[in-house]
């Protein structure tokens, strides 16, 4: 889960909260990153090689982001604590969520994104009859990077029509939980043409956003999902299904949906959007609450509290 230049949208949240951390004082971080083309076997060629690379090193935590990568950082062993933060589908699909769920038996903290994925999954993270922590531990939105920009200028910038209304999906359309058939069925009932991106670079992304009259999140789950409070943090309207942070992040900012999906109900909030030529909302404050320089305080918290309950422990072999 880190951008590469042949998938560039592979995890840039991952890379954000780095980022983030790294600006936090008396935090030294190194980063182990792979492109899996898929399947299990790159995570087991990963694991050896983590293995070889960090032989006779020492760290006061070792920290992964995704089930199956965390089973590549068991392969450290100089650590003398680990952090899995789960995102979602790696405890939801069948062919990794078994690997998963040992993994996060094996962490010393495992972590998931929301609360809500905390509460559904602590059975099966802490294990059958036990009351082991789960931390919650967001990646948050990159409010330098994600920004109010003119319309008129994101527009410019990707080549569309100055006056023509669109709508972004914010998500690759052949991933069926994200319900590209429903913001479809939506910009065809409004008029509107449907933006979406998949492998874009997150560098254009807030053009995107920016460029939108609203952004449409249809999906029928969601293990955080940023993209409301991408929305938020442009000042662009937001529609959004009632999954991961967007009942919290949505609640009481007028312009904004957020509800169980159906066209009509959706097209009376849009209407006006896309009558304005240039719509905006009051989100950004709202969003600077998930922002990924107070999430890496959060994550540094943890890493803290982590290092002095262990600081007594030696590096361990497998975690």
């Amino acid at each position: 889960m880190w951008p590469t230049e042949r998938s560039p949208a592979l995890g840039p949240f991952v890379r954000d909260q780095v980022n983030a951390l790294r600006e936090l004082e008396g935090l030294e971080v190194e980063v182990y990153s792979f492109d899996p083309p898929g399947g299990i076997r790159p995570y087991l060629k990963a694991a050896a090689d983590v293995a070889r690379r960090y032989r006779g090193r020492r760290f006061d935590v070792v920290h992964a982001h995704y089930g199956l990568s965390g089973f590549c950082a068991l392969a450290v062993r100089g650590a003398r604590a680990s952090v899995v933060t789960f995102h979602g589908d790696d405890l939801r699909l069948r062919k990794v969520a078994g690997i998963s769920r040992l993994v996060a038996r094996l962490a010393d903290l495992p972590a998931t994104v929301s609360g809500y994925l905390a509460r559904s999954e602590a059975r099966r993270l802490g294990g059958p009859g036990t009351r082991r922590r789960i931390a919650v531990l967001p990646c948050g939105v990159d409010l330098r990077r994600f920004r109010p920009i003119p319309r008129q200028d994101a527009r410019e910038q990707l080549g569309l029509d100055p006056d023509r209304p669109y709508l972004l999906f914010p998500a690759d359309p052949s991933r069926p939980e994200k319900r590209h058939d429903r913001a479809r069925a939506l910009a065809e009932a409004a008029g509107a043409e449907l933006l979406v991106y998949s492998n874009t670079d997150p560098e254009l992304v807030p053009s995107y956003v920016n460029a939108a009259n609203a952004v449409i999140v249809t999906s029928e789950r969601e293990g955080f999902g940023l993209a409301p409070l991408e929305a938020l943090a442009c000042d662009v309207p937001v529609l959004a299904t009632p999954v991961g942070i967007a009942p919290l992040a949505l609640s009481g900012i007028p312009g904004t949906l957020c509800d169980d999906f159906d066209v009509q109900r959706w097209l009376d909030v849009l209407r006006p959007h896309l009558e304005a030529p240039d719509p905006r909302i009051t989100g950004r404050a709202r969003a600077s609450t998930f922002g990924s320089d107070r999430m890496a305080e959060r994550v540094a918290r943890a890493y803290r509290a982590l290092a002095a309950q262990n600081a007594h422990r030696p590096p361990t072999a497998g975690v």
